[in-house]
């Protein structure tokens, strides 16, 4: 590689740390570099997923406030998020992606909508019985699965649809709801990116320049949300989301 190539693949990597770790948009940033230094693109995706660790790694370094009171429900989820990432890259490895990419875009585009629309004010808790409170659970659970494995198979604004969950399925803020996102997704990225570290042509030099970029961006991104105030961060995440949602659109159709 050359050296205009390795900075190239800095900076896409502190971009799409920082566009990663504020809205889950960090491929659309790290994986177009991986293929103008030349990768083909089943190289330059797994490529990219291995370096995306190191996203993980500073997103969730960043994020330890609003991580300290979710603790106990991260340790729950994160065995959908293992199983739903070994699942991902197993259907990259084995399975054509224009099935899968044919829903993207509009799963994108309902995401970015729903974290666009405000959010109701909160109506007075109530007791709610066992099994309606099962069944929440379960559905919650397997929304995360299904993020989880598009996550782990490919990724492009995985981070938009988890966050759009959190936010419309819970009471918590942008900044606890981006926190907890970037935990999940880091988890479902990281057994991804075994997997192919295995079994897959990851290409070494690039994951080197492209991930040390993707930990500055990422361990500044949770800073950003926390200091930004909500409601404009929440309309750049959801107008990026829809811009990205239309460019897909248009190259799958």
């Amino acid at each position: 590689m050359s050296a205009g190539e390795v900075i190239l693949l800095v900076v896409a990597g502190i971009g799409g740390g920082l566009t990663g770790s504020i809205a889950g948009l960090a491929s659309v940033a790290t994986y177009p570099a991986l293929l103008l230094v030349g990768l083909p693109p089943v190289t330059a995706n797994v490529t990219n997923t291995v370096a995306l660790v190191f996203n993980g790694i500073g997103s969730v370094w960043g994020s330890r406030p609003e991580l300290a009171g979710q603790r106990a429900w991260i340790k729950r989820i994160i065995p959908v998020a293992v199983v739903g990432g070994a699942v991902g890259a197993a259907l990259l490895l084995c399975t054509p992606a224009e099935g899968f990419e044919k829903v993207v875009p509009l799963l994108l585009a309902f995401a970015s909508v729903a974290i666009l629309l405000p959010r109701g004010r909160r109506r007075p808790t109530r007791v709610a019985d066992h099994r309606e409170h099962r069944i929440k659970v379960a559905m919650e659970a397997a929304a995360i699965f299904l993020i989880t494995i598009y996550g782990g198979y490919f990724g492009a604004a995985a981070g938009v649809l988890l966050l759009a969950l959190l936010l419309r399925t819970g009471g918590a803020t942008l900044a606890h709801a981006n926190a907890a996102k970037n935990a999940i997704l880091g988890v479902a990225n990281l057994v991804a990116a075994v997997a192919f570290i295995v079994v897959a042509p990851v290409y070494w030099p690039a994951v080197i320049p492209l991930g040390a970029g993707c930990l500055i961006g990422s361990r500044l991104g949770p800073v950003i949300v926390r200091h930004a105030p909500a409601t404009p961060l929440r309309f750049l995440i959801g107008a990026a989301g829809v811009a990205l949602a239309v460019k897909l659109a248009l190259d799958t159709y």
